[in-house]
Protein backbone atom coordinates (compact mmCIF):
# COMPACT_ATOMS: atom_id res chain seq x y z
CA UNK A 1 0.00 0.00 0.00
CA UNK A 2 1.04 3.10 -0.85
CA UNK A 3 -0.72 6.87 -1.41
CA UNK A 4 0.20 10.41 -0.78
CA UNK A 5 -2.83 12.37 1.72
CA UNK A 6 -3.32 15.71 2.78
CA UNK A 7 -2.37 15.29 6.74
CA UNK A 8 -5.64 17.42 7.45
CA UNK A 9 -7.48 15.88 5.96
CA UNK A 10 -6.30 12.27 6.74
CA UNK A 11 -5.97 13.52 10.47
CA UNK A 12 -9.67 14.90 10.77
CA UNK A 13 -11.09 11.76 9.25
CA UNK A 14 -8.99 10.02 12.03
CA UNK A 15 -9.92 12.19 14.88
CA UNK A 16 -13.82 11.45 13.83
CA UNK A 17 -13.43 7.95 13.48
CA UNK A 18 -11.30 7.70 16.67
CA UNK A 19 -14.21 8.86 19.18
CA UNK A 20 -15.72 5.43 18.78
CA UNK A 21 -12.14 3.38 20.14
CA UNK A 22 -12.83 2.40 24.14
CA UNK A 23 -9.70 2.93 26.69
CA UNK A 24 -11.16 -0.50 27.46
CA UNK A 25 -11.55 -2.87 24.25
CA UNK A 26 -11.50 -6.82 24.69
CA UNK A 27 -10.07 -7.25 21.73
CA UNK A 28 -6.38 -5.71 20.93
CA UNK A 29 -7.09 -5.28 17.23
CA UNK A 30 -9.57 -2.77 18.26
CA UNK A 31 -7.06 -0.60 19.66
CA UNK A 32 -5.95 0.01 15.50
CA UNK A 33 -7.23 1.70 12.83
CA UNK A 34 -8.79 0.13 9.66
CA UNK A 35 -7.01 0.98 6.61
CA UNK A 36 -8.84 -0.29 3.13
CA UNK A 37 -7.03 1.37 -0.13
CA UNK A 38 -9.35 0.76 -3.02
CA UNK A 39 -8.71 3.44 -6.05
CA UNK A 40 -8.27 6.53 -4.75
CA UNK A 41 -10.78 6.40 -1.84
CA UNK A 42 -9.10 5.23 1.55
CA UNK A 43 -11.76 3.78 3.83
CA UNK A 44 -10.79 3.94 7.88
CA UNK A 45 -12.63 1.78 9.87
CA UNK A 46 -12.93 2.40 14.06
CA UNK A 47 -14.60 0.55 16.04
CA UNK A 48 -15.82 -1.07 19.94
CA UNK A 49 -17.80 -4.27 18.74
CA UNK A 50 -21.02 -2.31 19.51
CA UNK A 51 -20.16 0.89 17.38
CA UNK A 52 -18.33 1.12 14.12
CA UNK A 53 -17.99 4.19 12.26
CA UNK A 54 -16.67 3.89 8.82
CA UNK A 55 -15.01 7.20 6.98
CA UNK A 56 -13.73 7.83 3.78
CA UNK A 57 -10.92 10.13 2.56
CA UNK A 58 -9.63 11.15 -1.33
CA UNK A 59 -6.16 10.26 -1.24
CA UNK A 60 -3.57 11.32 -4.28
CA UNK A 61 -0.81 9.22 -6.18
CA UNK A 62 -2.01 5.68 -5.48
CA UNK A 63 0.80 3.24 -6.53
CA UNK A 64 -0.47 0.56 -4.86
CA UNK A 65 -3.60 -0.87 -2.84
CA UNK A 66 -4.30 -3.03 -0.13
CA UNK A 67 -5.10 -2.96 3.63
CA UNK A 68 -3.68 -2.51 7.14
CA UNK A 69 -4.44 -2.26 10.51
CA UNK A 70 -2.59 1.27 12.20
CA UNK A 71 -2.32 2.08 15.78
CA UNK A 72 -5.14 4.50 16.61
CA UNK A 73 -3.21 6.62 19.30
CA UNK A 74 0.32 6.34 17.86
CA UNK A 75 -1.59 7.60 14.11
CA UNK A 76 -3.39 10.26 16.00
CA UNK A 77 -0.81 11.78 18.42
CA UNK A 78 2.48 11.92 15.27
CA UNK A 79 -0.38 13.94 12.79
CA UNK A 80 -1.26 15.90 15.18
CA UNK A 81 1.83 17.84 14.85
CA UNK A 82 1.81 18.59 11.23
CA UNK A 83 1.12 21.42 9.56
CA UNK A 84 -0.99 21.29 6.52
CA UNK A 85 1.34 19.05 3.72
CA UNK A 86 1.14 16.42 1.46
CA UNK A 87 2.20 12.80 3.52
CA UNK A 88 3.07 10.06 1.78
CA UNK A 89 1.87 6.88 3.67
CA UNK A 90 3.98 3.18 2.52
CA UNK A 91 2.92 0.17 4.33
CA UNK A 92 5.08 -3.04 3.83
CA UNK A 93 2.60 -6.12 3.79
CA UNK A 94 5.64 -8.55 4.76
CA UNK A 95 6.58 -7.03 8.05
CA UNK A 96 3.33 -4.51 8.42
CA UNK A 97 5.23 -1.39 9.15
CA UNK A 98 3.84 2.02 8.33
CA UNK A 99 6.00 4.46 6.66
CA UNK A 100 5.00 8.26 6.92
CA UNK A 101 7.26 10.33 5.12
CA UNK A 102 6.57 13.92 4.49
CA UNK A 103 9.45 17.07 3.23
CA UNK A 104 12.07 16.90 5.35
CA UNK A 105 11.52 13.94 7.20
CA UNK A 106 9.82 10.27 8.10
CA UNK A 107 8.88 8.05 10.60
CA UNK A 108 7.67 4.54 11.06
CA UNK A 109 5.16 3.10 13.01
CA UNK A 110 4.11 -0.55 13.84
CA UNK A 111 1.05 -1.60 12.00
CA UNK A 112 -0.65 -4.98 11.97
CA UNK A 113 -2.61 -7.44 9.73
CA UNK A 114 -5.86 -6.12 9.60
CA UNK A 115 -7.63 -9.66 8.90
CA UNK A 116 -8.71 -10.11 12.39
CA UNK A 117 -10.50 -7.17 12.42
CA UNK A 118 -14.11 -7.83 12.91
CA UNK A 119 -16.44 -8.13 10.15
CA UNK A 120 -18.89 -5.18 10.01
CA UNK A 121 -22.71 -6.57 10.74
CA UNK A 122 -25.06 -6.96 8.38
CA UNK A 123 -29.09 -6.34 8.46
CA UNK A 124 -31.40 -8.92 7.89
CA UNK A 125 -33.80 -9.57 5.31
CA UNK A 126 -36.38 -7.80 6.65
CA UNK A 127 -34.53 -4.46 7.14
CA UNK A 128 -36.39 -1.38 6.64
CA UNK A 129 -35.07 1.92 4.75
CA UNK A 130 -35.41 5.38 5.14
CA UNK A 131 -34.34 8.69 4.26
CA UNK A 132 -34.13 11.04 7.56
CA UNK A 133 -34.36 15.23 7.43
CA UNK A 134 -30.33 15.86 8.81
CA UNK A 135 -32.05 18.87 10.58
CA UNK A 136 -34.87 16.87 12.54
CA UNK A 137 -32.38 13.97 13.52
CA UNK A 138 -29.97 16.59 14.70
CA UNK A 139 -32.34 18.39 16.62
CA UNK A 140 -33.70 15.29 17.66
CA UNK A 141 -30.67 14.04 19.65
CA UNK A 142 -29.77 17.15 20.95
CA UNK A 143 -32.96 17.80 22.25
CA UNK A 144 -33.23 14.28 24.13
CA UNK A 145 -29.68 12.85 24.95
CA UNK A 146 -29.10 14.83 28.10
CA UNK A 147 -32.22 13.21 29.61
CA UNK A 148 -30.94 9.43 29.07
CA UNK A 149 -29.93 7.43 31.64
CA UNK A 150 -26.93 5.29 32.86
CA UNK A 151 -28.89 2.20 34.76
CA UNK A 152 -27.64 -1.23 34.07
CA UNK A 153 -30.47 -2.63 35.23
CA UNK A 154 -33.10 -0.45 33.12
CA UNK A 155 -30.86 -0.36 29.85
CA UNK A 156 -33.58 0.84 27.19
CA UNK A 157 -33.27 3.88 29.24
CA UNK A 158 -30.11 4.19 28.00
CA UNK A 159 -30.80 5.54 24.91
CA UNK A 160 -32.88 7.76 22.92
CA UNK A 161 -36.30 6.18 21.27
CA UNK A 162 -36.71 7.21 18.26
CA UNK A 163 -40.25 6.34 17.39
CA UNK A 164 -41.03 6.83 12.90
CA UNK A 165 -44.76 7.44 11.88
CA UNK A 166 -45.90 8.52 8.48
CA UNK A 167 -46.01 12.51 8.78
CA UNK A 168 -43.43 12.56 11.82
CA UNK A 169 -40.78 11.16 13.92
CA UNK A 170 -40.59 11.38 17.71
CA UNK A 171 -37.65 11.48 20.27
CA UNK A 172 -38.18 10.77 23.45
CA UNK A 173 -35.74 10.59 26.61
CA UNK A 174 -35.93 9.29 30.13
CA UNK A 175 -33.96 8.39 33.92
CA UNK A 176 -37.29 8.17 35.62
CA UNK A 177 -36.73 11.67 36.87
CA UNK A 178 -36.96 13.69 33.75
CA UNK A 179 -38.43 13.53 30.28
CA UNK A 180 -37.81 14.90 26.96
CA UNK A 181 -40.34 14.34 24.17
CA UNK A 182 -39.53 16.27 20.91
CA UNK A 183 -41.83 15.54 17.53
CA UNK A 184 -40.87 16.93 14.14
CA UNK A 185 -42.94 16.92 11.36
CA UNK A 186 -41.47 15.19 8.23
CA UNK A 187 -42.27 13.81 4.69
CA UNK A 188 -44.67 11.40 3.90
CA UNK A 189 -42.61 8.08 4.55
CA UNK A 190 -43.80 4.57 4.40
CA UNK A 191 -41.93 3.31 7.34
CA UNK A 192 -43.89 3.04 10.63
CA UNK A 193 -40.86 1.64 12.90
CA UNK A 194 -39.00 2.38 16.03
CA UNK A 195 -35.82 1.49 18.05
CA UNK A 196 -33.41 2.72 20.40
CA UNK A 197 -30.35 3.92 19.95
CA UNK A 198 -27.60 4.25 22.62
CA UNK A 199 -26.05 7.30 23.82
CA UNK A 200 -22.37 6.32 22.54
CA UNK A 201 -23.52 6.31 18.54
CA UNK A 202 -25.93 9.26 19.38
CA UNK A 203 -22.95 11.64 20.82
CA UNK A 204 -21.32 10.74 17.29
CA UNK A 205 -23.89 11.45 15.05
CA UNK A 206 -23.64 14.72 16.72
CA UNK A 207 -20.30 15.31 15.57
CA UNK A 208 -20.96 13.88 11.95
CA UNK A 209 -24.25 15.07 10.96
CA UNK A 210 -23.14 19.18 10.96
CA UNK A 211 -21.50 18.53 7.98
CA UNK A 212 -24.21 16.97 6.24
CA UNK A 213 -26.98 18.08 3.67
CA UNK A 214 -30.32 17.74 3.53
CA UNK A 215 -30.74 13.96 3.88
CA UNK A 216 -29.27 10.77 5.30
CA UNK A 217 -30.29 7.01 4.54
CA UNK A 218 -30.78 4.90 7.34
CA UNK A 219 -31.53 1.09 7.54
CA UNK A 220 -32.10 -0.87 10.38
CA UNK A 221 -33.56 -4.40 11.49
CA UNK A 222 -34.31 -5.53 14.65
CA UNK A 223 -30.78 -5.61 16.68
CA UNK A 224 -28.53 -2.73 13.80
CA UNK A 225 -29.23 0.56 12.67
CA UNK A 226 -27.06 2.12 9.75
CA UNK A 227 -26.78 5.61 8.67
CA UNK A 228 -25.64 6.25 5.75
CA UNK A 229 -23.67 9.90 5.44
CA UNK A 230 -21.57 11.76 2.82
CA UNK A 231 -18.23 10.52 4.03
CA UNK A 232 -19.28 8.33 6.69
CA UNK A 233 -20.88 5.46 7.83
CA UNK A 234 -22.24 4.38 11.09
CA UNK A 235 -23.23 1.08 12.61
CA UNK A 236 -24.25 0.59 15.46
CA UNK A 237 -26.29 -2.22 17.63
CA UNK A 238 -29.15 -1.32 18.81
CA UNK A 239 -30.77 -1.63 22.57
CA UNK A 240 -33.27 -4.70 22.87
CA UNK A 241 -36.28 -4.69 24.30
CA UNK A 242 -39.48 -2.24 25.02
CA UNK A 243 -39.45 1.33 26.19
CA UNK A 244 -41.29 2.57 28.90
CA UNK A 245 -44.93 4.17 27.89
CA UNK A 246 -43.77 7.27 28.21
CA UNK A 247 -47.49 9.25 27.05
CA UNK A 248 -48.97 8.03 30.49
CA UNK A 249 -46.90 10.02 32.45
CA UNK A 250 -47.60 13.07 31.05
CA UNK A 251 -50.05 14.87 32.45
CA UNK A 252 -53.21 15.44 30.41
CA UNK A 253 -54.43 18.61 32.35
CA UNK A 254 -52.30 20.70 34.54
CA UNK A 255 -54.20 24.14 35.73
CA UNK A 256 -51.66 25.98 37.15
CA UNK A 257 -49.35 27.75 34.23
CA UNK A 258 -46.61 30.13 34.68
CA UNK A 259 -45.54 32.15 31.85
CA UNK A 260 -41.78 33.23 32.78
CA UNK A 261 -38.55 35.09 31.26
CA UNK A 262 -36.36 31.51 30.86
CA UNK A 263 -32.59 33.51 31.25
CA UNK A 264 -34.08 35.01 34.25
CA UNK A 265 -35.31 31.99 35.52
CA UNK A 266 -32.06 30.11 35.02
CA UNK A 267 -29.70 32.56 36.58
CA UNK A 268 -32.13 32.87 39.44
CA UNK A 269 -32.11 29.56 40.06
CA UNK A 270 -27.98 28.97 39.86
CA UNK A 271 -27.51 32.39 41.87
CA UNK A 272 -29.97 30.23 44.67
CA UNK A 273 -29.06 26.58 43.92
CA UNK A 274 -25.08 27.37 45.57
CA UNK A 275 -26.96 27.58 49.06
CA UNK A 276 -28.65 24.30 48.34
CA UNK A 277 -28.51 21.35 50.30
CA UNK A 278 -25.04 19.31 48.49
CA UNK A 279 -26.90 16.42 48.86
CA UNK A 280 -30.21 17.21 47.59
CA UNK A 281 -29.73 20.28 45.57
CA UNK A 282 -33.79 20.92 46.39
CA UNK A 283 -35.17 24.39 45.33
CA UNK A 284 -38.35 25.77 46.39
CA UNK A 285 -40.76 27.32 44.04
CA UNK A 286 -43.54 29.61 45.57
CA UNK A 287 -45.75 30.58 43.03
CA UNK A 288 -48.82 32.82 43.60
CA UNK A 289 -50.41 35.78 41.99
CA UNK A 290 -47.51 36.98 39.29
CA UNK A 291 -44.39 36.09 41.44
CA UNK A 292 -42.08 33.19 41.67
CA UNK A 293 -40.27 33.14 45.25
CA UNK A 294 -37.20 30.64 44.99
CA UNK A 295 -35.91 29.45 48.20
CA UNK A 296 -32.83 27.22 48.58
CA UNK A 297 -31.00 26.35 52.50
CA UNK A 298 -28.57 23.72 53.47
CA UNK A 299 -28.78 23.57 57.00
CA UNK A 300 -25.64 21.52 58.24
CA UNK A 301 -23.95 25.01 56.93
CA UNK A 302 -26.57 27.43 58.25
CA UNK A 303 -26.27 28.77 54.27
CA UNK A 304 -29.55 29.88 52.77
CA UNK A 305 -30.41 31.97 49.46
CA UNK A 306 -33.61 33.65 47.83
CA UNK A 307 -35.21 35.35 45.11
CA UNK A 308 -38.05 36.89 43.42
CA UNK A 309 -39.28 37.34 39.95
CA UNK A 310 -42.07 38.27 38.23
CA UNK A 311 -44.22 36.00 36.03
CA UNK A 312 -47.43 35.92 34.23
CA UNK A 313 -49.63 32.89 36.43
CA UNK A 314 -52.89 31.50 36.05
CA UNK A 315 -53.98 29.09 39.06
CA UNK A 316 -53.86 28.37 42.50
CA UNK A 317 -50.88 29.19 44.71
CA UNK A 318 -48.54 26.44 44.97
CA UNK A 319 -45.46 26.07 46.52
CA UNK A 320 -43.22 22.99 44.64
CA UNK A 321 -39.63 21.19 44.91
CA UNK A 322 -37.21 20.64 42.19
CA UNK A 323 -33.81 19.29 42.29
CA UNK A 324 -31.82 22.38 41.10
CA UNK A 325 -28.98 20.58 38.56
CA UNK A 326 -32.22 19.01 36.81
CA UNK A 327 -33.50 22.77 36.43
CA UNK A 328 -30.78 24.13 34.99
CA UNK A 329 -30.44 20.97 32.25
CA UNK A 330 -34.10 21.30 31.02
CA UNK A 331 -34.12 25.42 31.29
CA UNK A 332 -30.38 25.25 29.20
CA UNK A 333 -31.64 22.82 26.72
CA UNK A 334 -34.76 24.96 25.12
CA UNK A 335 -33.67 28.03 23.28
CA UNK A 336 -36.72 30.26 23.49
CA UNK A 337 -36.85 33.63 25.41
CA UNK A 338 -40.50 32.61 27.22
CA UNK A 339 -40.97 29.47 28.85
CA UNK A 340 -44.81 28.04 29.69
CA UNK A 341 -44.57 26.00 33.06
CA UNK A 342 -47.70 24.13 34.03
CA UNK A 343 -48.19 22.51 37.36
CA UNK A 344 -51.07 20.55 39.27
CA UNK A 345 -49.98 20.20 42.65
CA UNK A 346 -46.77 19.95 44.37
CA UNK A 347 -46.89 16.06 43.70
CA UNK A 348 -46.96 15.72 40.29
CA UNK A 349 -45.03 16.42 37.86
CA UNK A 350 -44.00 19.76 36.10
CA UNK A 351 -44.28 20.25 32.41
CA UNK A 352 -42.06 22.61 30.63
CA UNK A 353 -42.52 24.09 26.91
CA UNK A 354 -40.59 26.46 25.21
CA UNK A 355 -42.91 29.53 23.61
CA UNK A 356 -42.22 30.39 20.02
CA UNK A 357 -43.56 33.69 18.41
CA UNK A 358 -43.98 31.69 15.05
CA UNK A 359 -45.78 28.22 14.49
CA UNK A 360 -43.35 25.53 14.53
CA UNK A 361 -43.09 22.31 12.58
CA UNK A 362 -41.89 20.86 15.97
CA UNK A 363 -43.24 19.99 19.59
CA UNK A 364 -40.99 20.08 22.57
CA UNK A 365 -42.02 18.81 25.97
CA UNK A 366 -39.98 18.27 29.12
CA UNK A 367 -41.35 17.20 31.87
CA UNK A 368 -39.59 17.32 35.46
CA UNK A 369 -40.38 15.02 38.80
CA UNK A 370 -40.64 17.22 41.96
CA UNK A 371 -38.97 16.48 45.07
CA UNK A 372 -40.19 16.26 48.48
CA UNK A 373 -40.46 19.59 50.71
CA UNK A 374 -39.69 18.83 54.41
CA UNK A 375 -42.05 20.28 56.42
Amino acid sequence: MKFVVSSSALLNMLQTTGKVISNKNTLPILDYFLLDLKGDQLRITASDLETTLIGNVRVDSVEKEGVIAAPAKLMLDSLKEFSEQPLTIEADESTWEIKVSWKSGSLTLPGTSGLSYPNNPELGEEARKMTFDVDALLTGINKTIFATADDELRPVMNGVYVNIAPQEVTFVATDAHKLVRYIAKMDSQEVSASFILPKKPANLLKSVLVKEGDTIGVSFDDKNVIFSLKNHQLICRLIEGNYPNYNAVIPANNPNKVTVDRVELLNAIRRVAVCSNQSTNLIKLDIHKDLINLTAQDLDFSVSANESLTAEYEGDQITIGFKSTFLVEILSNIETTNILLELADSTRAGVFKPIYESDQDSDTLMLLMPMMINA
